[in-house]
């Protein structure tokens, strides 16, 4: 699959905008400064398609964008941000309702593969469980790991989060690291679709 064009769409904040669309959805998630708008960008073959920043907490709204075959869904950052308690609700009730009423084909659940996975991380996993949408587990940030240590890290995080190794993908926004892996699962997921509607 290659990415010819994405553009941005709009932005969100509550579950009555959400869009409708006839494209596949793919969702991004993942806790703040774990590397979205960085992955985003480096699928789209884009420098500042989506917004970066290294203050935690950046994408407070869920964020559209048009990749041409599916219509990517940047979903707000959980975690770290520092942010009231109130605010936090906001995020957490705009996450949910994504989560629970749309028709998701694939989220891309994003984890640092220098860290271990957080308590945030593993009910993110959970809730995609309970509302059964297909996921794809993440680890960014490949790059600031010497090579012969990816294969085990992500076998490391695979296992505390209690998912199948194949279904974990190292990737690196800074040098392309598992970029074809990436869109390989994404082009799967929406050939499923195709098959479904057929």
């Amino acid at each position: 699959m290659k990415i010819k064009q994405a553009t941005f769409i709009t932005s969100v904040a509550s579950k009555d905008k959400f869009l409708k669309v006839d494209k596949p959805i793919i969702a991004v998630a993942g806790k703040s400064n774990v590397g979205k708008s960085s992955l985003i960008n480096m699928l789209a073959n884009q420098k500042k398609l989506a917004r970066t920043s290294v203050t935690p907490g950046r994408t407070r709204l869920i964020n559209y964008f048009d990749f041409g075959d599916f219509i990517l869904a940047d979903l707000p950052g959980y975690g770290f941000a520092k942010v009231s308690k109130e605010e936090k609700k906001k995020w957490g009730d705009l996450l949910e309702s994504f989560l629970s009423t749309q028709k998701i084909n694939l989220l891309l659940s994003l984890v640092d593969i220098r860290h271990e996975p957080t308590a945030d991380d593993k009910m993110m996993i959970n809730y995609l469980y309970h509302y059964a949408v297909p996921f794809a587990l993440v680890a960014t940030k490949a790059d600031k790991l010497a090579k012969t240590k990816i294969k085990p890290r992500v076998k490391e995080i695979a296992t505390s989060l209690k998912v199948g190794f194949a279904d974990l993908t190292a990737t690196s926004a800074e040098n392309g690291y598992g970029k074809d892996d990436l869109l390989h699962i994404i082009e799967k997921a929406i050939t499923l679709d195709q098959e479904d509607l057929d």
